[in-house]
Formats: C-alpha cells, structure tokens, sequence
C-alpha cells in the first residue's frame, strides 16, 4: 500500500481541496473517499469528513489503496551526491533529468539513480517519488535534498512547508532589470487556458507566491544576471515571477521568448544553495552547488561581449 504525507504551506478551508492540490492521479470525489474510509489522518489523528480545516503546518498522512502495481527500477546513472548521512542525501541534479517516474517518464529519472546510488530511501514520498521532499523542474539544475528514512522526510516537507529551510537561485533573465533588488507577491496557479503552464491570476484564484529577487550583474540593456530566493514553494515559481516582472529566464521553453541567439537546452536557472537544519542533529548546514558549465561558459562569453569582469560574478 502506498503512503504519502502531506505538510500544509497554509490554512485551508477543506481536507479534500488541499489533497486535491497535492495528488494529481486522484479525483476529489475519490480522495473524498479515501477520507471516509479511514485513510487519512491529521497530525496523527484519524479524521472522516471532507470538509475538515486544514491550517499551516498540519501534517496530513494518507493511506493509498494499491488500484495499480508500480515498479521502479535502480538504474545505474552517475549523480552528484553533494552529501549523505543516515537521514539524507542532498544530491546537485543536473539539467535535462526529469526528478521522479510519471507522465511516460519510467526511466532515467533522479529517483532511478538514487535507488542504485544509495542504501535507503523514505517511503512517505509513494512507490513512485521514494525520498523526493521537494523537486525542481527537469530543464533546471541544482540543489535538492532527498529523505532516507520517514522520519527525516517529515521533518524536512515541514522545514520547506513552514520556511525554515532557504533555496537560492540563480538565473540569467532576458533584458535589464528595472530595480536592483526587491520582492513579488503575487498568486499563482494554472493558467486559465493553457493548462500545462502556471500563470499570476487575481487575488483569491491561485496561491500565494513570494519570491525575493536581487541583481548579480548586467550585460548592458540585453542580459541581467539575477539571485531568487525563494519564500514560497509554487509550481514555475521563478520562471512565472521573472514573466511577471517582464524578464523571462533565458532559455525557457514555456514563459521565455521564443528567438533565441544560443544554443540552450532550457532554461538558465540553477538552484545554487540549500540551507536547513539536519533532522536528527539540529545542526543548521547549508551546501552550496557551483553553476553547472553550461551556465558558466554562457557568462564567460558575455563578459567577454560586454566587457564585464568575470571575477565579480558569483
């Protein structure tokens, strides 16, 4: 039977509207099912109707019955493990490899390489997302931390739900910036028509997204090297943010422009540190990731086109 846990970002209205935000392969009307069945409990406590609250912080465990046998095989495929203990695994992933199994992806995934790579993973993620806390997009590269036992996965999906735990970026946006530093705040959710990309919609009809933002470097009115932190934890967080403030990571397929003048693979952006404090221990680490080659020989040939000096980069 697989299992999942769930840890809420924020207050909502109703159990089955958060599960459904969560799942994508469960109908509400069977999530609310589930919820009647027993199979759901918050915070350790077993709960039966559908419309309970669910405010921040509450951890929600569900109980999947097995509708279909999933097998996900260990594959042997180099990774970066940037470091491992007992509890985790903080691995730098690079760009182009999808983060777990599903949408026709059944091979050459992260989560293939960890389960050949290492001794154990949590199994609160499911049959098909064992170990993942949080995930980045295929096409990104960077910083992900990875559980090995449930207890340490359930206090990192709380460390990323309640903030405690910092992700920095970098990426290289079309255009010149208007403002060195600052802050969005915005909604975001499924776009209205294309239901493959996120958007910003109007107060009330998408989540709360908060990304602070601060300039590394100009090349002239074309390029500007940027630092995200993220506060919040969307779906195309950064690369809808950077639409948002009319300079679109380079490179991307989705909310980038479509001309572009190098040869690029997908977007500049690169998950550069990860801090947050160790489950067991309570040590506060944080690891850092340089910026894959890729990334790096793009700024070096701007620096030489526009003259910046490349030792004042990051």
């Amino acid at each position: 039977m697989e299992q999942r846990l769930f840890v809420a970002e924020e207050n909502y209205k109703r159990l089955d509207g958060f599960l459904s935000e969560q799942t994508e392969d469960f109908t509400r009307s069977r999530l609310k099912k589930l919820i009647e069945d027993g199979c759901v409990t918050i915070n350790g406590a077993p709960v039966k109707k559908a419309g309970e609250g669910i405010k921040a912080g509450d951890e929600v465990f569900v109980r999947f019955p097995d509708a279909v046998e999933y097998s996900v095989k260990p594959e042997n495929i180099p990774i970066e493990i940037v470091y491992q203990d007992g509890d985790l695994a903080v691995v730098n992933k690079p760009q182009g490899m999808t983060v777990h199994v599903g949408n026709g992806n059944a091979e050459g995934t992260l989560v293939n390489a960890l389960l050949y790579a290492l001794d154990s993973l949590s199994g609160i993620g499911g049959v098909l997302r064992p170990g993942i806390v949080h995930r980045i997009d295929k096409d990104t590269s960077g910083l992900l931390v990875v559980a090995k036992n449930d207890k340490a996965h359930a206090s990192l999906a709380k460390q990323i739900a309640e903030k405690t735990a910092h992700r920095t970026y970098y990426a290289l946006l079309e255009g010149s910036m208007k403002e060195e530093s600052g802050r969005v705040v915005t909604d975001i959710g499924r776009h209205p028509t294309d239901r493959l990309k996120m958007a910003v919609l109007r107060d009330g009809e998408g989540k709360l997204a908060i990304t602070d933002y601060e300039v590394a470097a100009r090349f002239g009115k074309d390029y500007t090297l940027c630092k995200f932190i993220l506060q919040t934890g969307r779906t195309h967080q950064i690369r809808v943010h950077a639409k948002h403030l009319g300079n679109p990571v380079v490179g991307d397929p989705v909310y980038g422009f479509k001309k572009q003048k190098f040869s690029l693979k997908g977007q500049v952006l690169h998950a550069y540190q990860l801090e947050l404090t160790h489950p067991t221990t309570g040590e506060r680490m944080t690891f850092n990731a340089p910026l894959p080659p890729y990334f790096q020989e793009l700024l070096e040939k701007l620096c030489k086109i526009y003259s910046v000096d490349k030792t004042t980069l990051c």
